[in-house]
């Protein structure tokens, strides 16, 4: 992407999505690492931005103090240090723009960039004091903007605790910084400082209570925290042509801190994620940004299970469609083949099935129910089906066009008479039995060789019975032998074509034992995948939230401690209710799958036997 584009406008209050940055999303089939910038307007947020496009211009900076960003601006740029991976950068417009007017507004756009973003940069002016705390507003009103479960019972409670879980990293950017990071005398980082300033006070009452909950809901909602403090790059005069300024133009110690900014954003910020820990594309976050902003359209509350589940349901039929493409490509090499024997056939079609589950498999996530693998099981049934009947059909073709032209000098001496003379049939015999010869001598003329055959036989049998009988050099003995002669060789040509179809059934039977392990295996092997992803994710809410009862201790806030120690333990008791009911799940999925393939498999015996 050359420059940045619009992805959300914001017209009049209402917000609706980009068709044209739609289009480029559902295009970008890499995975995404979502940086967005919020904060309020005239800030500098568009300029950190370019920064992480490492150019020096391209999201509108504005030398005035009207906001140049409207709505949400994306830029897709490849990741400086992730191969293959993209970087998406959202610049957001100006939080607490005057001439706007609607503060629900802001809180739509806020929420936004922590729904969408791996890491979400707060920019603030000046200092992190109680003002820029208090303007950060939109911290507070999350929990009714943002729903984590669909459920209606108890979703209030728990509600803020399970965001941390699934929110962005936290930075924030303090720009035109002028003061000494020093407390008591003592030097700090600016992390320290930006735990100093979020610590909470002790105290009851409405103003310490309005005090201490932006810094409580920031800490619970963005248990990972990072600050950056710029000094000011430049002299005020110049600050209106900072987009155009050169790098060396500007203050040394600004450059310093830009890059160890960029740095730390292109090292730490993770590949963006949903519930489950499963990693976006574009493709993906274009599903969830469409998703999202149509729900806030409609005067809803956007739910980040729902719009997973949603986003699952398109990208699982995707996923089965992709499956059946690529075996039916597979398929190519071996169906400009056709005929070809049913054992060729077969290995051709186990490689691209398994070639099909592994691409289904790298694509689909939340299957819970293997709704759309068997889907895609069925649809790869239903082709081979069909490519096997085709075979069938190549060989039937081609084993009747042989027979033709091979007898077609013993049909021109039927016409002829050639036949109806003493000794006839043992000249009939003899053109009939080199017919047969050269027939099976034909190579590869697939599976209904021996059908064909044998109906070809039956075919010529009125004809050599009349020509055997109408023989005056041959007693009555003779020709009875001669037709018990006859009779035995269709038998053995029918038994003969019994043992062709019984070869290909046997094969076919193989193909699905094979295919329904395959399946059971890969299924297994998603479902662990899935449950380590989901453990990994809340191994790290756990750690988060431990250490942030570790420092409310340390501060003495005891109280609070065990409030945290008493949410940590409903954190773990519901982790263990979720691993219970998806190992159940699975089970239960499990055991209906290997019912199936047991009520497969006598089928399939019932009709060898047949």
């Amino acid at each position: 992407m050359d420059s940045p584009m619009c992805l959300v406008k914001n017209a009049d209050g209402e917000l609706c999505v980009e068709p044209e940055a739609m289009d480029y999303l559902m295009g970008l089939k890499q995975k995404v690492v979502v940086v967005s910038v919020v904060g309020l307007y005239r800030t500098g947020k568009s300029y950190l931005m370019n920064k992480l496009a490492q150019k020096r211009s391209g999201f509108a900076l504005g030398a005035t103090i009207q906001s140049k960003t409207k709505g949400i601006w994306m830029w897709c740029v490849p990741h400086p240090e992730k191969t293959d991976h993209t970087l998406v950068l959202l610049d957001t417009e100006g939080l607490g723009d005057v001439e706007k007017g609607d503060s629900k507004n802001d809180a739509w756009i806020f929420s936004l960039a922590i729904l969408l973003s791996s890491t979400l940069v707060y920019n603030s002016r000046g200092t992190i004091d109680n003002d820029a705390v208090e303007k950060l507003q939109y911290v507070n009103e999350l929990t009714e903007m943002i729903k984590v479960k669909s459920s209606t019972v108890d979703e209030e409670e728990g509600e803020g605790s399970q965001f941390a879980q699934f929110f962005p990293n936290f930075v924030w950017t303090v720009r035109d910084f002028t003061l000494q990071l020093e407390i008591d005398g003592r030097v700090i980082t600016p992390d320290q400082y930006l735990e100093n300033s979020l610590q909470l006070k002790k105290g009851y009452g409405k103003k310490m209570n309005d005090y201490n909950l932006p810094r409580e809901c920031i800490r619970n909602f963005f248990p990972s925290r990072k600050c950056f403090v710029f000094p000011s790059p430049t002299t005020p005069d110049n600050m209106h042509r900072l987009d155009s300024m050169d790098e060396a133009e500007l203050s040394g110690s600004f450059r310093e801190v830009s890059d160890t900014f960029c740095r730390f954003i292109f090292q730490e910020s993770r590949m963006k994620t949903v519930i489950g820990g499963h990693t976006l594309t574009g493709e993906m976050l274009g599903h969830l940004v469409t998703t999202y902003v149509e729900t806030i359209a409609k005067g809803n509350v956007p739910c980040l299970e729902n719009a997973v589940l949603a986003m699952a349901k398109i990208e699982n039929q995707a996923a089965v469609n992709e499956g059946l493409a690529v075996y039916q490509k597979g398929m190519e090499d071996v169906k400009a083949l056709f005929p070809v024997d049913v054992n060729q056939l077969s290995e051709n079609h186990l490689q691209s099935e398994t070639q099909a589950t592994k691409a289904f498999m790298k694509r689909s996530f939340k299957d819970d129910n293997g709704e759309f693998l068997k889907a895609l099981a069925e649809a790869i049934v239903n082709h081979s089906d069909d490519l096997f009947k085709q075979n069938k059909d190549a060989s039937e073709k081609k084993c009747k066009a042989l027979l033709e032209n091979l007898s077609a000098l013993m049909d021109q001496g039927m016409k002829e008479g050639t036949y109806a003379t003493p000794g006839g049939y043992g000249l009939y015999c003899n053109h009939h039995d080199n017919i047969v010869a050269q027939y099976r001598a034909e190579p590869n003329k697939g599976v209904r060789a021996e059908e064909v055959l044998e109906q070809f036989l039956k075919d010529k049998s009125a004809e050599s019975y009349s020509i055997l009988q109408a023989d005056k050099q041959l007693t009555k003995k003779e020709k009875q032998i001669q037709a018990e002669k006859k009779k035995t060789a269709e038998l053995e040509q029918e038994k003969a074509a019994f043992r062709e179809q019984q070869a290909e059934m046997k094969r076919r039977i193989e193909n699905n034992r094979i295919s329904q392990e395959k399946y059971l295996k890969e299924m297994k092997e998603k479902m662990e995948e899935e449950r380590k992803q989901q453990q990994q994710e809340f191994n790290r809410t756990l750690e988060r939230r431990m250490q942030e009862q570790k420092d409310l201790l340390e501060k003495g806030h005891k109280e609070k401690a065990d409030l945290m120690r008493q949410e940590i333990e409903e954190i773990k008791r519901n982790n263990q209710l979720e691993r219970d009911a998806s190992t159940q799940n699975q089970k239960a999925l499990l055991d209906e799958c290997n019912t199936l393939k047991c009520s497969k498999a006598k089928q399939d015996d019932s009709c060898t036997l047949l």
